[in-house]
This record gives C-alpha cells, structure tokens and sequence, in this order.
C-alpha cells in the first residue's frame, strides 16, 4: 500500500512540474485605466518563477479583491504570462436624492460600499440596497420606498448612480406588550426599557419611534434585570412587531422568566503558582453569597475583583473562566479557575471609524495600551469604559497576530451616533406644577466633553443651570466639572422674602479608595435677598446683598448592590460646606445613610438624615439658609410647613429624619400597571440663633400610610395616604398628596 502511495505522489508532482513554465515575459490586454505595472503590483508577480495552478489562483484572487475588473483570464504560454482583463466601468457620480436630512443622507453615503470615482460592480451594489434599506429602517422609516438609477457611458466606461429615497412617515410604537411567564408586573417592566409608547405630547421624543437598536437594547436591560433578580433561567424568547391599522406598531416581549435560583457551591481554584493570600477577598466573597439569591451583579462584582488583581504586575497575564451549573431544587454552582493565559503583549492599536471624534478620546479608555502584555481581563474591561461614553452606536474590536506570534494587534471600529439631546418635562401635583427642559451634548468639540443646560420653573421658582465636564482632565483619570446658575424664588406668601442667586462652581469627583468617592468643589455666589411687610424683623433686617464663596465636598461610601433601584446594601453620604469670603459665614455639615434589604419579594428601605447650619462667630444664619425638611422625607405635612413659627415658618438650625418604606408586590399582583408600599416618616426642625424663644426641638413629626405608585397612558402617578401620628398645632398638614409627571 505505501509503495502505491509513494508512486502517486511521484506521479503527480512530475505531472505538477512539467505543467509549470518559469515566466519570463507578462503580457496584459484589455486594460485601458489601470497600467499593466499595477496589475503586475495588484498580483503580486514576478519574474522568474514556476508558478503552480494554484499560485495562479492566488494571483487571479489578488486581482479581483481590487474590484477594478470585471473579468480576469491567466495563461502561461511559452514563458509567457498574458493577462485579459475586462475592467468594471468607473462611477462618475452617485447621488442620494429624497432626503432632507443631511445627517441621514451623509451617513448613509458614509456607509455604503459604492463610492464617487471608484469602480463599480454588481455584487457590491445589490449589496449596498440592501444595507441601505437596513440603515433607514433602523432609524424608524419602515414604510421608505428605495429606487435606483443606473446611466451606462459605454465610451467612457463610467456610470452615474442615483439613489431615490421616498422615506414616508416614521413608525410609531402605539403599545408595547409583555407576554408569557413574566412574574414581574409591567409598570416595572415599562421602566425598564428605554421604548416608549407614542402619545401627542411626546413631539421630542426619539423612543417612540420603532428602531431595531433599540429593541435589541431593551432585550439586553430585560435580561439582565431578570438576572439580577433571581431568574438565571430567564429567556427573552423573541420580540416583534404587529402593523396596526393605523400604520403604527405594537411592540410585543415575549418572556419565559423561569424560576429563582440561589448560589449553592461556590469555588475558587487557583492555578500551583498562585498565592492564595492574594485571593482572599475573592474566597471571602464566594462564600458569603452561598444560599443567596442568584444576581448577575453579585458575580461581577466578583470578577471586578479579578480585574484589581490583573492591573497588579505579579498577575498581569491572569485569566479567568467562569463555569456555572445547575443542581436540584434550583441551586446553582459556580466554579471560578483562574490560571494564566498565554503571553502576549500588544504590538499596535489601530482605531477606525472616528470622523469627528479625536483619537486621545478613545485611547485614554485603553487600560491595556500598546507595549503592555496582552491582558483579555483588562481588555474586555476597556472595550466596556468605550461602550460606556455614549457617543458610539457600536464598537467592535478584532485580534490580529502581529509581526511575531507572541505579538497582538488591536483593530477597533467604533461608529459614531448623534451625541445631542434635548428633553422636555413637565409635572403637577398637589405641591403645584412644573415645567423644565434641557439641552445635552456628550462629545462636544470630538472632546468627549460634556455639556448640560436645563431650566426648570415652578409656581413659586425659576432655575436655570449649565455644566461643563471635561473626563480625565490633564491626563488625571479624574473629571473637571465647571457649573455656572442662576436662581430666582418668591416666598413671599410662605415666608416672607425672596431671593435671586447667580452662581458659579469647580470642581472635580473620583473615587479615593474601593467604593470611596470623593467630590471637592469651590462655588461662589451671589445673592439679593428681599422681604415683604409680613416678614419678622429678624428677618427684615437680612435683606441686602450677599457674595459667598465656600469650599464643598462630600465624602460618599456606596456599597449598593446597583445604582438603580437597589435592593440590597447600603449608601453613606457626608456633605460639608466650609465658608472661605463669606459674610454670614454659614458652616454646613449633613449626613444621610440608607439600607436596603430584600426579604423574599418585598424590598425595604431604612435612612437617617441629618443636617446642620451655624455660623462661625455670632452672626444669625441668614433666611435663606435656614433648613426646611424635603417633603420626600416627610410625607403627611406640607413641604415647609413644620418647626419654628413666627408669623410664618422659618425653618431651622437643625433637621433630621427617618424613614422606613417596604414594597408590597404580594397585593394586588394581578394589576399590572400598580405598584404598593407601605412607609413610616418621621422628621423634625428645630433651633432658632436669633430667638431661643422659638425653638420647639422636643417636638417630633411622624406620619405612617401607602403610596400608590400607578403607570397611566400620560405618565407615572404617585399617590401618597398618610395619617399623621404627632404633630404640633402651627403644622400643616396634608393627608393626600399626588404628582403626576411626563416628558415630551
């Protein structure tokens, strides 16, 4: 058999090289554009060689991948290499006409293959109909009717392309449904996604109209709400969209939640030439989850840990897997090995993609950068920071072996989105109505600067505020945040005065240590206080003008389990103000901390809230800066409306509160759009500088009810019952509060 097998390899590579002729002379016909000299470079060919029929191959490849040629033949005759091409025309002018939009036309002229003075072929144009199609689906023109135009010069060999777009109206989502085993209700579901139903004052909004990116988003915040709640299991089975009548469309989620799993086995296992004293908040934090509830959240907070570890030089090629499985009764065992990777370092980080925003913008997001080894843990976590500006619709990234095989070669394509928004809001309630807006933009100048203007005016109020952010400011990892606003309120009929304030702040926020956050700020003010005939003399003899400059910052330690909607962990939160020029010289301190625990389905909410104001010699704390207690932390009295009275109410030196609020899904489950609690407040205000007199400190405010929390076709309603337990006989209460609120 091997003797058969040796006389046909020997047949074959004699057949092999008596076919092949060593060249020595090219020939090129056909070509009228392109020179024979870059036919010859496109192929790379070059004399002298035997070239095989599959090395012709290769070469014929070569030439086709230029897209210059329509047909290509390759023969050899007589040491003669001759080349018949056939070259594809030369696009003399394409146009995109039926749009109005400039954005939507250049993005698309953008993205499409075909391009003004390059070579045309048919595959690349069926192609690029279709995406073209794609992209004005994507932004929300379902109905948009796309012809073409093709005008052959056959003695030119060129072409003239002509896209017309016909986009009709934009498709509106009218309802959005959550089907199947959901166990969760959908006015939570609602609030998670970012789609929204069409209503006629939503004339801003972009969520209400039908875009495939954002559905996809709004499967991914479904999922991994699910997860973080119990449901490993969960399935997004599938999402789609019905045409109604009307030529709007529903919205439908399909959701198989399963059932709630808890951690069971939780294992660590470290490669022999790891120490595992350096693992010991890893080890520390698997066991304490076992016999809790699974979330998703909880194993990342874990494999966070795993990336503090890999920026350590000891650890820097360390790699993880994560292997889950499930036991009975819905347990589930997860087993974390960490060993490390093979090495690699990184040769060169190629970005692709950024028209308009500058590169350093994108890099300075690079924890691995180009000469350090080649880290998947560190990557992945860089390619997240990108995601997470907000100012790309994708960001894809490719490996690519570099000049040696222990060399990596990052290619990253981001695309760029519209980093502009403008938002509309108004509210009502038995407090008064409100109306506000705003203006944002997240790349200004390609900078990856921030910039927020909004304004809000009330019955008795009128504020206005701009903020400049500027990430990794000096190359510093941290943010310089500049505010500068302007406020105006009348409390005239309240309180007797008013004020206007214009100020102006900077300052910066980042995190000190592992859940530490520290935000220094240096504000100055300027401020006209005026009173009316009603005011008391104390606070009549205020009123002037005042410029303040302090130095702020806050001290936040947050160890909840997420920043939205927590249920689990607690927050502590430290704010002082120091005065620097200030005339009154109103020194602040407050503190607020708050827990959160989850006892089966039922959340729970526990804070303590405290803030105090003095002067630094025997100065009275100017009107203005008096406290009142939040009426989220009082429910049952008006806001404002407790604690020193003398003609009018004229707040405090000294607040504090407490508050105990506890979900209720198990009432009512069956309505959908409700959501129950239960609360008890208790607050009070206290201390007079100028008159001892009027301090009532011994006399706390407490009141207990429900709040009833309801998704209405405008926008969410809140009710609040509440009975007042203590009071003093100058308070004012309220038994029913309501706020209704929508954005545009």
């Amino acid at each position: 058999m091997k003797t058969i097998l040796k006389i046909i390899f020997i047949f074959f590579s004699l057949t092999t090289f008596s076919l092949a002729e060593i060249v020595k002379k090219i020939e090129v016909t056909g070509n009228k554009r392109i020179s024979k000299e870059s036919i010859i470079v496109f192929g790379d060919i070059n004399y002298d060689i035997n070239y095989s029929d599959l090395e012709l191959n290769d070469i014929l490849k070569k030439i086709y991948e230029t897209n210059f040629f329509k047909k290509i033949d390759l023969t050899i005759d007589k040491s003669v290499l001759k080349i018949t091409v056939e070259e594809n025309p030369i696009i003399e002018n394409l146009e995109i006409t039926g749009i109005k939009s400039k954005t939507l036309s250049g993005l698309l002229l953008d993205k499409i293959k075909l391009k003004s003075r390059k070579s045309y072929n048919e595959a690349s144009f069926l192609s690029d109909i279709s995406l073209v199609k794609n992209i004005i689906k994507a932004n929300g023109y379902y109905f948009a009717e796309v012809k073409t135009e093709s005008i052959f010069n056959d003695i030119q060999n060129s072409i003239s392309l002509t896209y017309d777009i016909s986009l009709g109206k934009k498709a509106k989502i009218n309802e959005i449904q959550f089907l199947g085993d959901k166990k969760i209700k959908d006015r939570k579901l609602t609030n998670i996604i970012t789609s929204e139903e069409k209503k006629f004052w939503k004339f801003l909004s972009q969520s209400v109209f039908l875009n495939n990116e954002r559905i996809e988003m709004d499967k991914r915040l479904l999922l991994n709400h699910y997860k973080n709640n119990g449901y490993y299991n969960v399935k997004i089975n599938n999402s789609f969209v019905e045409l109604n009548e009307n030529s709007t469309f529903k919205l439908i989620f399909n959701i198989d939640a399963g059932d709630k799993f808890i951690f069971n086995d939780l294992d660590l296992v470290l490669s022999d030439d790891y120490d595992p004293k350096y693992f010991k908040n890893i080890t520390d934090a698997l066991n304490r989850l076992n016999g809790k509830e699974y979330s998703l959240n909880k194993i990342e907070k874990i494999l966070r840990e795993i990336d503090k570890i890999a920026l350590s030089k000891q650890y820097e090629f360390i790699d993880a897997t994560l292997t889950e499985n499930i036991s009975s009764n819905n347990k589930l065992n997860i087993s974390i090995s960490l060993a490390d990777a093979e090495k690699f370092y990184v040769e060169k980080i190629n970005i692709y993609g950024n028209s308009y925003t500058l590169e350093e913008v994108i890099r300075n997001d690079f924890i691995v950068d180009e000469g350090d080894p080649f880290n998947t843990i560190l990557f992945n976590k860089s390619i997240n920071k990108i995601k997470s500006r907000n100012i790309f619709a994708t960001v894809d990234s490719k490996i690519l072996t570099g000049s040696t095989p222990n060399l990596k070669i990052v290619n990253l394509t981001v695309v760029e989105k519209p980093t502009g928004e403008i938002s509309l809001g108004a509210g009502v309630g038995t407090s008064g109505g409100s109306i506000g807006g705003g203006i944002k933009e997240n790349n200004f100048l390609g900078k990856g600067i921030k910039l927020n203007t909004d304004l809000k005016v009330t019955a008795n109020s009128v504020k206005g505020r701009f903020i400049y952010e500027k990430p990794n400011f000096n190359y510093s990892d941290n943010s310089l945040i500049m505010s500068l606003n302007s406020t105006s309120t009348d409390n005239l009929s309240d309180f007797g005065y008013k004020t206007s304030d214009l100020g102006f702040s900077i300052g910066t926020s980042f995190q000190q240590y592992e859940n530490l956050y520290f935000s220094p700020m240096i504000a100055a003010a300027y401020e006209n206080l005026e009173t009316d005939a009603t005011a008391a003399a104390s606070i009549k003899k205020q009123e002037g003008n005042f410029f303040d400059t302090y130095f702020n910052y806050s001290i936040d330690y947050d160890l909840r389990n997420k920043k939205f909607r927590p249920d689990e962990g607690f927050r502590n939160i430290f704010r002082q103000e120091i005065p620097l020029i200030s005339e009154g010289k109103e020194f602040v301190n407050s503190f607020e901390t708050s827990r959160y625990q989850k006892i089966s389905d039922t959340v729970t909410k526990i804070s303590l809230f405290g803030k105090v104001v003095n002067t630094i010699g025997n100065e009275d704390v100017r009107v203005s800066k008096r406290l009142f207690i939040p009426s989220s932390k009082l429910r049952g009295f008006e806001a404002g409306k407790i604690g020193p009275f003398n003609k009018k109410f004229i707040g405090g030196n000294y607040i504090s509160a407490f508050n105990f609020n506890a979900t209720m899904p198990q009432i009512l489950p069956s309505f959908q759009n409700l959501d129950l609690s239960f609360f008890v407040d208790a607050a009070n205000v206290w201390g007079v500088d100028y008159d001892k007199s009027l301090d009532d400190g011994s006399k706390i405010r407490s009141a207990t009810g429900l709040a009833l929390d309801v998704l209405t076709p405008i926008g969410p309603l809140n009710f609040t019952f509440a009975q007042p337990l203590t009071k003093t006989s100058t308070d004012k209460t309220e038994t029913f509060r309501f706020n209704l609120g929508t954005t545009f």
